[in-house]
């Protein structure tokens, strides 16, 4: 069953557009969010570390992919870069006050992210309308 899911996962990923991949970090963002939240409240350090850390790689991941030619990129840019900073001092301190927060950015981001891959997906005529 394990090896079913992993071949799904896998690939899921590699047959995804880059607007779904992006949906999917965002997502996976908040999981392990909630996972640090949660290893910090039963005092399970390590895997609050670690889930810390793959949000960091999260948050890298979405830095190197966005196009820096796209005017709000720079803007993306610096608040993933200040969510790195966060994340750091998350980490440090194990703090779920950060981490909330940290969770509270990816949620915008995520139904952001939504809403533009629904207008993407309209007619230019019908888009022109609203």
């Amino acid at each position: 069953m394990n090896r079913a899911l992993q071949a799904y996962q896998r690939n899921s990923t590699t047959t995804a557009t880059p607007a779904e991949l992006t949906m999917m970090l965002y997502n996976a963002g908040i999981k392990f969010t909630k996972q640090a939240k949660q290893a910090i409240e039963s005092k399970q350090i390590p895997l609050a570390h670690d889930s810390i850390i793959r949000i960091q790689d999260i948050v890298q991941e979405l830095m190197i992919t966005l196009n820096m030619d796209i005017p709000i990129s720079k803007q993306l840019f610096s608040l993933y870069e200040y969510m790195l900073h966060r994340l750091i001092e998350a980490n440090m301190k194990k703090d779920n006050a950060i981490l909330d927060e940290m969770e509270d950015m990816f949620i915008q981001f995520r139904d952001t992210w939504k809403e533009a891959m629904v207008l993407a997906k309209k007619p230019v005529a019908e888009t022109e309308s609203t």
